[in-house]
């Protein structure tokens, strides 16, 4: 493939030269508390409907579990650590008085001893005095709807150490350069569009953020049982128990069944939930259809799983598609293999749902946000024609016959989740991923939209956006990276236009004609000012 010229002048200079005005704007961005971009309002009404058409084809990769200074900020020219303020890097106790050290908590909430203490404040993962590699499992920050919002601290993203349990190992993050890490997805960052003002739709963890890609919305759970709902003291946060420790001793200790709580007060499911039907976390009863789990709830080794939710019935994207007879689909990592998995009888052992050992793809049913739905449930002609295996993606690349839309949802072994995988090997997969996709016939008409589900805990210093049409009571939550490749995005170029996960469906909807989702951020771009 041709590059241009000034992609091979050296790095930052050639940041410098591209992001211009792009990078002005983020200055002005840095360190504003809940001030989204001026601009972005502006861009939703002048995207060109010219521009939109000629994107044939949507393809959506979505990784996991990583904020944008996590893995970008220290990307040349975008807003990353260097414009965090002094407060911002700053982590507070659960008084409001500063953490004297960052400490990593192990097992038990307690100080690991394999984890050097450090100053408060932002540090390498994969340099000394840490030293833990890209092609190490790392310790997993909690990463729930209750404890997001806390962490955020209405903007001052302060809350990060106190409110994790593991501690100071919230406000890691790695170097991805070339003369570091060398994360193969960097070298795509440059070469194409990197957002960097870009936020999860939803506060927390996985779960709920795969519901806002699909569906802008938060499932229902009204009868589900109180085990599983949150308990809250009088500010509406997270109760704790009597006698807390510092977080400059262990983590603080939550009256709550589960990561948070997995249902609010008044009935919506927020974190880790199982569905209804198979693949779920829950095997089918004993005397139940081997297609559905156990409505009397499950286990996952001692973990209780609660019950599973309800069906859903709220209007997808999926649904909207549909209507105007676009076609889509979500592909998986394991999908077949899972949903053989899941059918087994309750006795036998999984093999391929949450089980990490090899050749095991480790896959993580609660990431799959249609098998939620009534629509979508085993034995409908949507779930057959709709949901796909990872197998069937690469190989509808490769004979260029993608749909209109795709979601391509990695395996556990290949999404960057930490605690179970490695970011190395989910940045190989992805990067080939998208050399697979330029090569497609499709390629030519393509917009590729790769992004995160969330935060996965790790601290940012970016607010995320609040107020009439910018946020509501479920988001948005931290800043995530995401990327826009392609031969329809501009090139070298750091967009530092407002975005959240339903941006996405912005897109999708303005560009095919459908039906707009209610739960849609009125005030949030529609990725319009990354095309050319």
């Amino acid at each position: 493939m041709k590059h241009r010229p000034d992609v091979l002048m050296p790095w930052p200079l050639a940041y410098r030269v591209k992001t211009g005005l792009a990078v002005f704007a983020a200055l002005l961005l840095s360190g504003c508390a809940s001030e989204p971009s001026s601009s972005a309002a502006d861009v939703v009404g002048a995207t060109n409907a010219d521009k939109l058409a000629r994107i044939q084809t949507i393809v959506v990769l979505y990784a996991e579990n990583h904020s944008f200074d996590n893995l970008y900020g220290l990307f040349p020219g975008a807003n990353g650590i260097s414009r965090a303020t002094a407060a911002q890097k700053l982590q507070l106790d659960h008084d409001g008085t500063p953490l004297k050290e960052l400490i990593t908590f192990g097992r038990g909430g307690v100080p690991d001893p394999a984890y050097p203490r450090l100053p408060n404040g932002p540090f390498r993962i994969d340099a000394a005095p840490v030293n833990r590699p890209t092609s190490v499992v790392v310790p997993s920050p909690i990463h729930d709807y209750f404890y997001n919002q806390e962490q955020i601290n209405g903007g001052k993203n302060n809350m990060f150490a106190a409110l994790s349990q593991v501690g100071g190992w919230s406000m890691g993050h790695y170097d991805g350069s070339p003369s570091a890490s060398n994360f193969s997805l960097w070298q795509w960052a440059r070469e194409y569009t990197l957002a960097d003002n870009f936020f999860q739709g939803a506060f927390g963890g996985s779960y709920l953020n795969h519901q806002y890609l699909v569906c802008a919305c938060t499932p229902v759970f009204a009868n589900g049982p109180e085990a599983m709902r949150v308990k809250l003291d009088g500010n509406g946060k997270l109760l704790k128990k009597p006698g807390s420790p510092s977080a400059n001793v262990g983590m603080a200790q939550i009256y709550s069944d589960g990561l948070g709580g997995q249902i609010t007060l008044d009935g919506f499911s927020v974190n880790t939930s199982q569905s209804s039907y198979q693949p779920s976390g829950i095997a089918p009863a004993p005397d139940g259809l081997r297609t559905h789990a156990n409505p009397a709830g499950g286990k996952l080794g001692p973990i209780n799983l609660g019950e599973p939710v309800p069906p859903q019935t709220a209007k997808t994207v999926g649904d909207t598609l549909s209507a105007k007879g676009v076609s889509w689909a979500w592909y998986s990592g394991g999908w077949n293999a899972a949903v053989a998995d899941g059918m087994q009888s309750p006795e036998r052992p999984r093999q391929v749902i949450y089980q990490r050992d090899p050749p095991s793809p480790n896959f993580q049913p609660h990431h799959q946000p249609f098998n939620y739905f009534a629509r979508f449930a085993p034995g409908t002609p949507d779930r057959a024609r709709h949901l796909k295996d990872g197998e069937d993606f690469m190989a509808d690349i490769a004979n260029g016959s993608l749909p209109a839309v795709s979601f391509y949802k990695p395996s556990g072994a290949d999404n960057q989740h930490p605690s179970y995988t490695n970011v190395q090997r989910g940045d190989k997969h992805l990067a080939d991923l998208l050399g697979k996709l330029r090569q497609s016939p499709q390629w030519k008409t393509m917009l590729v939209v790769l992004t995160y589900d969330e935060n996965g805990g790790y601290w940012d210093h970016v607010p995320p956006p609040t107020g009439a049409g910018w946020g509501d009571r479920w988001g948005p939550g931290t800043r995530v990276p995401t990327l826009l490749v392609g031969p329809t995005v501009k090139r070298g170029f750091i967009d530092s236009t407002s975005y959240d996960t339903t941006s996405i469906l912005k897109l999708i909807t303005e560009r095919f004609g459908l039906e707009p989702l209610p739960g849609v951020r009125a005030k949030v771009g529609n990725l319009g000012a990354a095309l050319q």
